[in-house]
């Protein structure tokens, strides 16, 4: 047992002796599979030394070395050293440099500075897998895939375009000049700007380019050829070194004054800012321009940075750009992304490419080249890297571009006045990006907000942005050529050439407007029909004319190509159809008045007057008499209330009561028929069954349009009318005609077309015709210019003007104020009467009769029930069935006595009861 006890011991000692012995081997492999950090570490810098941009980068790119290297935290035990290379401004000599700078093993490039030189160098960084880190390389195209190694560490000016398309639709502002260096950043800076500018519906309407380092005699030209265009919103995209002299040139040609608008991109704030304190004969120069400025957070670790750098020895210049923030965060990107690289057990090693080799005795030194093996791993850090720096977020998106991008906006006159932000998340707005980043985005035009602006010329007034172009060409006004309805448009032997209501509104408009407007007007149409006005507008929209004035209406299909001004004149489409002198009929009196009327109202005049008889009776002689004279008197009665010729005169209370009731009713009666049966017999009657667009859509009869009117389409397109049954009329004596002749005689059933010419013609033909149903489109007429013309906005105040002070009327009746038709035409069973409209009166007469015939019979019973003691005593031997008929018939002969009889017998009864009562008190008194 002990043995066995000792053999386990000593086996399992055995176990752990192995199990710790390999775990030793393992632990010295894998110590011997992580790679020493380097020592030494080089970057390269790749930019212009004598530059505006590189006297700011420079000294912040070396503080930047110097902190790293001073920072334990970051590459400890590695030093990292930069290889500075002057590219002079030379696309050709910055490709040298960016060569001779690969030969020195670098990792990473800082740079450079120019997109030009950024394009040809990422092209060598991608066969030697370098990334190239760009603080000043802002063309937009750098961040395709072409250029996986390209990494922008400054804002892309997609951002900056965009922001300036913002302040143009900001101002209202709708054409733009493009003032640019024609290289690869001024080109695509320039296209996405007007992709910028189409999504607000505004445009570039003339790119002004021009060579690096052009003579001012060429700049001169350039500007004053652009100052002869109509826009004055100038967007200038130049070189930082070179711009200021634009301004200078301008000046001298008056381009800085009062109307004008520059716009400046980042390359403006970046010269100022490295010239401060700034020259006040440049700040007096640059009033009213505006500028865009990278925003960078002001942070304690920005103003530390920057004051490191003003007292720092080695420095060209004594204040700093933006540029210089970037770099130097630029250079600690490099490093913290070095850093985890090598964390993450990374290897700096280069290796030599076979396809780079010196060739035919070429001293180019290809060879010397090598590939970083780990630099695809190496992009991925950098990248990857997050973190805060003086410019603020350091961190890339999926497009490779900085989060967050946004602008200052600064006015400049006398100082740089900021007077708001920009960025991606809410456009335009007076609060800090930052403040904004904590807040749900809004990119509402109701939330864009500035500080004002003053302009060149020290105003406040937002300048228009453009004015009729100075080089001589007038405005080329398309007028059509009109053979029918010439009131509104038509040729003129007198100047202007053209006449009509339309050209007197155009011009009435054009004279409100604060400045003159040269005009040309273009007759459109051969003069033997009207033209189409769709081919009209299609014309203006092409650029053939600059606007078409003339009855040109508003409908979808041409808003879609032109702007309109606001309606002149106000349109619909109407149906017009024929009509006639109805002959009188025998009948006629019958008309105004249904058969449910007729029969009701003379029942009435037979109930009154019978109700009246019952009132009158008993106390008026004139309704007394035989049965034939009562009831020719009740019938006369009746009927003769009608023309208020009875000569009954009534006596009692409710008789009269129900008679001055009925006499309103019948007033009211009379008055209706009246007024009915005589527009029956003035009116004129359809010769056709045509009632409205409805009835004339449900039929198979032709329908007439106008030549050329968009009326054709509608009634296509819209409501499916066989084109087959669509005729087409030139001039006013065609709609005459085919109307007068009807569908039966190769005319139309009715014409379809708007209501201004309609009115036309129906007031020419002295109302013949005459429109149904009500106007089913609602437009306008309106001055058509090309898309974006700021003319049509400024015509369209114009006209409201007009409208208000009562021009535009005027203008109407001194053209088309002539003869006025009814509205439409109505058909005898519209003035018929029914019962609809008296059932009121009628039910009013009806209870005041019911209620008198009441009150009469409540008195009448009373009296009876005074009257029936003597009666009863008379009744006694009589049978019950006698005494019923006999009761009944007393009642009747009450009825029907006079109301004197029947009190003088109810007087004579009070008498006798009293003296019976007499008698039999004395007999009571006696006997007792």
């Amino acid at each position: 047992m002990v043995m066995v006890r000792l053999l386990f011991l000593l086996f399992f000692c055995l176990c752990i002796a192995t199990e710790v012995v390999a775990r030793a081997g393992n632990t010295i492999t894998n110590q011997t599979k992580v790679p020493p950090r380097p020592s030494v570490v080089r970057i390269g810098a790749l930019f212009t030394f004598d530059s505006v941009i590189g006297k700011s980068a420079k000294p912040a790119i070396l503080a930047a070395i110097d902190e790293v290297n001073n920072d334990t935290s970051i590459l400890p035990a590695t030093k990292m050293e930069v290889i500075l290379h002057d590219t002079n401004c030379s696309g050709f000599l910055g490709t040298v440099e960016a060569l001779q700078l690969m030969e020195n093993d670098v990792v990473a490039a800082i740079g450079p500075q120019s997109s030009g030189i950024a394009h040809v160098i990422s092209h060598v960084v991608n066969e030697l897998h370098v990334p190239l880190l760009s603080f000043g390389a802002t063309d937009p195209t750098l961040a395709s895939l072409q250029y996986p190694y390209f990494v922008r560490t400054t804002q892309n000016d997609y951002f900056q375009m965009n922001a300036i398309a913002d302040l143009v639709d900001y101002f209202g502002w709708k054409e733009v000049i493009a003032i640019f260096v024609d290289d690869d950043n001024g080109r695509s800076g320039i296209s996405a700007l007007g992709d910028a500018l189409a999504k607000k519906r505004a445009k570039i309407s003339y790119k002004a380019a021009f060579t690096a380092g052009a003579p001012p005699s060429n700049i001169s030209d350039l500007l004053n050829g652009v100052n002869l265009m109509e826009s004055r919103v100038y967007v200038l995209h130049v070189n930082p070194d070179s711009g200021l002299s634009i301004f200078s040139i301008a000046e001298k040609i008056g381009m800085m004054g009062n109307g004008y608008v520059w716009i400046a991109t980042d390359w403006l704030p970046s010269v100022l800012d490295a010239s401060e304190p700034a020259d006040p004969d440049t700040m007096n120069l640059l009033q009213g321009v505006i500028a865009l400025r990278h925003h960078t957070p002001d942070t304690d670790l920005k103003k530390r940075f920057i004051s490191r750098l003003k007292n720092s020895k080695d420095k060209d210049t004594k204040s700093f750009n933006s540029f210089a923030l970037y770099a130097y965060d630029s250079v600690w990107l490099a490093a913290r992304a070095l850093d985890a690289f090598l964390n993450e057990g990374g290897n700096v090693s280069f290796s030599s490419d076979p396809r780079l080799h010196d060739t035919n005795g070429s001293m180019l030194h290809l060879a010397s080249l090598r590939t970083f093996d780990s630099g695809p791993q190496f992009l991925q850090k950098v990248l990857a890297t997050n973190f805060t720096g003086v410019t603020g977020q350091i961190q890339f998106d999926g497009d490779k571009n900085l989060i967050h991008p946004a602008y200052d906006i600064l006015n400049i006159g006398g100082t740089s006045r900021r007077i708001g932000y920009w960025s991606n998340y809410s456009g335009l707005s007076v609060v800090t990006p930052e403040t904004l980043y904590t807040k749900p985005p809004n990119m509402s035009s109701s939330n864009q907000h500035l500080y004002g602006v003053i302009w060149p010329g020290e105003t406040t007034a937002t300048p228009r942005g453009w004015v009729f172009p100075n080089n001589g060409k007038p405005l080329r006004i398309a007028v059509p050529n009109r053979i029918s309805y010439l009131e509104f448009v038509s040729k003129d032997k007198d100047t202007p050439g053209v006449k009509g209501y339309c050209i007197d509104v155009f011009e009435a408009a054009l004279n409100l407007l604060p400045y003159p407007v040269p005009r040309q007007y273009i007759l459109y149409g051969d003069g033997r029909r009207n033209p189409s006005y769709n081919a009209l507008t299609n014309s203006v929209a092409q650029n053939n004319f600059d606007a078409a004035v003339g009855d040109v209406t508003i409908v979808t299909n041409r808003t879609r190509i032109v702007d309109f001004t606001q309606p002149f004149m106000e349109s619909g489409l109407v149906v017009v159809v024929a009509v006639k002198e109805e002959k009188s009929s025998p009948w006629s009196f019958l008309k105004p008045f249904t058969a449910q009327m007729w029969c009701v109202t003379g029942a009435f005049f037979l109930f009154v007057g019978a109700v009246v008889w019952i009132l009158e009776h008993r106390l008026n002689h004139e309704f007394r008499g035989s049965p034939r004279k009562q009831l020719m008197t009740v019938f006369w009665f009746s009927f003769s209330t009608m023309f208020f010729s009875h000569k009954e005169n009534t006596v009692s209370t409710l008789g009269r009561l129900v008679l001055l009731i009925w006499l309103f009713v019948v007033l009211i009666i009379n008055s209706s028929y009246t007024a009915s049966l005589t527009s029956i017999l003035t009116v004129k009657q359809l010769s056709s069954q045509i009632e409205g667009i409805d009835s004339l859509i449900s039929s198979t009869q032709p329908i007439g349009i106008q030549e050329g009117s968009f009326a054709r389409k509608y009634l296509i397109n819209e409501l499916n009318v066989a084109e087959s049954r669509i005729v087409i009329l030139k001039n006013q004596q065609d709609y005459i005609d085919a109307l007068q002749r009807g569908p039966r005689a190769g005319g139309v059933a009715a014409i379809v077309d708007e209501l201004p010419y309609i009115e036309i013609l129906m007031s020419n033909t002295k109302c013949k015709f005459r429109t149904v149903g009500q106007e089913f489109t609602k437009s306008g007429w309106g001055f058509a210019f090309q898309r974006d013309s700021p003319l049509a906005v400024d015509l369209s105040t114009a006209i409201l003007q007009l409208s208000e002070n009562g021009d535009l009327q005027k203008i109407h009746d001194k053209w088309l104020s002539k003869f006025t038709c009814a509205a439409k035409v109505n058909d005898v069973d519209s003035n018929q009467l029914s019962l609809n409209s008296f059932w009121g009166l009628f039910l009013m007469c009806g209870i005041a009769c019911f209620l008198a015939l009441v009150v009469f019979s409540i008195r009448v019973f009373c009296q009876y029930m005074k009257f029936i003691p003597d009666s009863e005593e008379a009744e006694e031997h009589i049978e019950p069935a006698s005494a019923r008929s006999t009761s009944f018939k007393s009642l009747i002969d009450f009825v029907d006595k006079k109301e004197a009889e029947i009190k003088e017998i109810l007087r004579n009864k009070g008498k006798k009861r009293r003296r019976s009562q007499s008698l039999d008190r004395n007999s009571n008194y006696s006997n007792s």
